[in-house]
């Protein structure tokens, strides 16, 4: 029988700081009044964690936290509840058993969330921060109420109980969505590997489909776009680095943030400039095709203004990343940028009267929509936005306007007298 009350919670450990200004969160044990703290891989501000443990806050990054939190707090506990009795050393050898296995001996358990593990490393260690940090939400949001989960568990049954679950907690079609393709690439994978059959695949036709979320378009009208160029603010504004961000990368062939805060003088050239997208440079490299951009007298105007001072071939055309940081810093400069021309340009876009909640995503679509609805083929809008695959494109394109459907509607009845 137990009698050991360990117990086990996920806290900011704020006793020294990292360069970033973060501080690490850690699991803290406790037994007898002696605490033992273990690093869980996460940093964050106290700003963020205050609003971390703010449950009236419900953003969608901060479910994701409060999720892989959740799931260290749920391990630690389960671990807990298995030893007959307590000491920090038998906590440890239970609790971090699996992270000393071989890979061989991870997927002979055909434990799933070892697998996950293994490609959150993987993507880790190749700099995609943002996308391990989306796997590690599946896999918490996936593993919840689970003490463990193996392949054979994943059933379509399984995963139909969890859509439901999910639905009846309030989380979006879209947030269920994200979290299924993660958990379909790691089944992909394991069926790659042969660690299942294809008779346990649960995804498919007449298994179980991830339900697609309703498109929502995020294109404004040439109108709209216009508007926002002729938009009057203060020189040298916050209001005005945000608008004209917003306008670069609309000119730009939809160029999102990361790309911008990542472009360097060597990717410019007289009036063009070259760059490969962050998001796909992770594929092969023979399918890597650089995104050529002409720039426009707007666009080099923009660049004029607010690129930095120093122009060698290495140095960043904008002065928001820093040499040689980690993905993770990386990341974070890119979202408070993100974040920056987000906040201007909803007010900008409230001041014009535009009814849209416009944000940088705003800019990729209008770029691509105004330029469909100019005429371009949708092939050339694919190649300008650096898609592979036409459907993607497709997704990106808004319906057309009132006005050009009445155009094309008259037309059926322009009969020949």
């Amino acid at each position: 029988m137990k009698i050991h009350t360990a117990t086990a919670a996920v806290i900011l450990d704020i006793r020294r700081n990292k360069a970033d200004g973060t501080f690490p969160l850690k699991l803290r044990i406790t037994f007898q009044r002696v605490r033992r703290y273990y690093n869980i891989g996460i940093d964050m501000l106290e700003t963020k964690w205050a609003e971390v443990q703010d449950k009236s806050k419900t953003r969608q990054e901060l479910r994701l936290l409060r999720e892989r939190i959740a799931a260290f707090e749920a391990k630690a506990e389960g671990v807990l509840k298995t030893l007959e009795e307590f000491t920090f050393e038998a906590f440890e050898r239970n609790y971090f058993q699996s992270e000393s296995e071989t890979l061989k001996e991870k997927a002979k358990r055909r434990d799933i969330a070892s697998a996950f593990q293994i490609y959150i490393d993987k993507l880790k260690k190749d700099g995609q921060v943002s996308t391990a940090s989306s796997y590690e939400g599946a896999l918490a949001s996936i593993s919840q109420g689970y003490r463990s989960l193996s392949f054979e568990d994943i059933t379509p049954e399984f995963l139909k109980k969890y859509e439901k679950s999910m639905l009846q907690k309030g989380r979006s079609l879209t947030t269920v969505g994200i979290y299924l393709r993660s958990v379909r690439a790691i089944m992909n994978q394991a069926l790659d590997k042969s660690i299942i059959t294809k008779e346990q695949y649960p995804f498919g036709k007449h298994r179980y489909q991830i339900p697609a979320s309703r498109n929502i378009k995020k294109a404004l009208t040439l109108a709209e776009v216009e508007k926002i160029f002729h938009f009057s603010a203060q020189p040298g504004s916050s209001e005005e680095k945000a608008r004209d961000l917003w306008i670069f990368s609309y000119l730009c062939n939809g160029m999102n943030v990361k790309d911008i805060c990542r472009l360097k003088w060597k990717n410019i050239n007289e009036d063009s400039l070259q760059f490969i997208r962050a998001k796909t440079a992770n594929t092969a490299k023979t399918k890597l095709k650089p995104i050529v951009v002409i720039l426009s007298q707007p666009a080099q105007e923009i660049i004029d203004k607010w690129g930095t001072q120093e122009r060698h071939q290495e140095s960043f055309v904008f002065p928001f990343l820093e040499s040689n940081v980690t993905p993770k810093r990386e990341r974070d400069l890119v979202q408070n940028v993100t974040k920056f021309i987000n906040k201007w340009m909803k007010r900008i876009a409230n001041n014009l009267g535009i009814a849209k909640p416009v944000s940088s995503y705003y800019a990729r679509h209008s770029f691509a929509t105004v330029l469909k609805r100019s005429g371009a083929p949708t092939e050339f809008i694919a190649e300008s936005l650096g898609h592979t695959d036409l459907k993607t494109t497709e997704n990106y394109l808004d319906s057309f306007e009132d006005d050009v459907k009445r155009k094309y509607t008259k037309a059926l009845l322009k009969f020949n007298d």
